[in-house]
């Protein structure tokens, strides 16, 4: 079998799912991708079969060429913004399975509705499926006129095995660190937490701290409790997981958000807000961490203040809910989603 996947910016967990597809299965495996973000700086760890291509030392023609000279079983398109990829797939959609992917939730927003009215005119003739990693996507997809059958779910895998790996039944004893990870812009909520950290610790003073893991536009924080540590590879990130205890991620625009399946893969009871699109499947509220309202603050430090009242076997019962909540979407599954879709064909 031969695999192309037309991505925009890759990250560590989509190369740990194509990996277990080769092992599982066999195979070849392409990765055309656009260049890699310089604010997430991923060095990736890859199998002997899949071959990394970057997307802007070839043009359209060229990228024409070399798909169809690797002769596909399978594509898969990140989303349909570009349009040499978009080229590629109608290319090919009368022949193989060519899915897109969309991470977006449905909103219902005028563009969205807009996007749906016409998307039989343009989405329907390049792509003859869609694999979105979630509820909300799934309805988008819907909307867009894919078939119920032709949806498939599940796009977003933590490299699960790797986070696990690190879980520790002892961490809440003596580790009182919350953990954000992610970059460093308005729409991460990023100046949301701190703001609610540090009011909470003048009204409430307490032992805990915050540890911040990214880079962006917003200058860090200067505060006596809040640590910065740039950003991190995956491959590192055992030292963090060790040394703190509760992941939060306040972002408010988050269509899904991989690294909430990471830290409940890792053990971790979870804060995040209304508009992280992984929540609806790692994180049960009151059961192994709490939800609140996106951009509110005060709801925010009522969340960071009923973890800090919480006792160690407390803490410890809401992680291990989270490891159990992290097995819904693994590599392993998404290896057989991406199986079944190819014995699908594109019909």
């Amino acid at each position: 079998m031969k695999i192309v996947f037309l991505y925009t910016e890759l990250a560590s967990y989509l190369l740990a799912c194509a990996n277990k597809f080769i092992s599982d299965y066999g195979g070849e495996f392409y990765l055309i991708h656009w260049p890699i973000n310089s604010e997430a700086p991923f060095v990736f760890d890859k199998d002997s079969k899949l071959s990394l291509i970057d997307r802007k030392k070839i043009n359209r023609k060229e990228l024409l060429q070399l798909v169809e000279k690797i002769n596909p079983d399978f594509i898969y398109c990140s989303g349909w913004i570009d349009k040499d990829y978009l080229y590629v797939c109608k290319n090919f959609a009368k022949k193989i399975p060519v899915v897109v992917g969309l991470d977006n939730q449905w909103k219902a927003t005028p563009k969205q509705r807009i996007a749906s009215l016409f998307s039989k005119y343009f989405l329907l003739n390049y792509f003859n499926a869609a694999w979105v990693p979630g509820t909300s996507q799934r309805t988008y997809a819907k909307h867009l006129g894919f078939r119920d059958d032709r949806i498939f779910s599940g796009f977003y895998s933590a490299d699960v095995k790797h986070y696990q790996a690190n879980v520790s039944p002892d961490k809440f004893k003596n580790v009182k660190r919350f953990l954000y990870v992610g970059r460093y812009y308005d729409f991460k909520g990023i100046t949301d937490l701190w703001s609610a950290f540090i009011q909470l610790n003048n009204e409430f003073p307490n032992e805990w701290e915050l540890w911040c893991l990214g880079t962006g536009s917003i200058q860090p924080i200067i505060h006596p409790k809040i640590k910065h540590f740039g950003f991190v590879q995956p491959a590192d990130m055992g030292k963090f997981i060790s040394d703190t205890s509760v992941f939060i991620l306040p972002s408010r625009f988050e269509p899904w958000g991989v690294v909430v399946h990471e830290f409940a893969a890792a053990g971790f009871p979870l804060i995040c807000s209304s508009e992280v699109g992984a929540a609806e499947a790692f994180l049960e509220n009151g059961k192994n961490g709490f939800l609140f309202q996106a951009g509110n603050i005060s709801e925010l430090k009522k969340c960071i203040k009923k973890i800090i009242s919480l006792n160690e076997n407390e803490l410890l019962s809401m992680g291990n809910k989270s490891v159990e909540l992290a097995q819904k979407i693994t590599p392993e599954k998404w290896a057989n989603t991406l199986m079944s879709i190819i014995k699908l064909g594109n019909k």
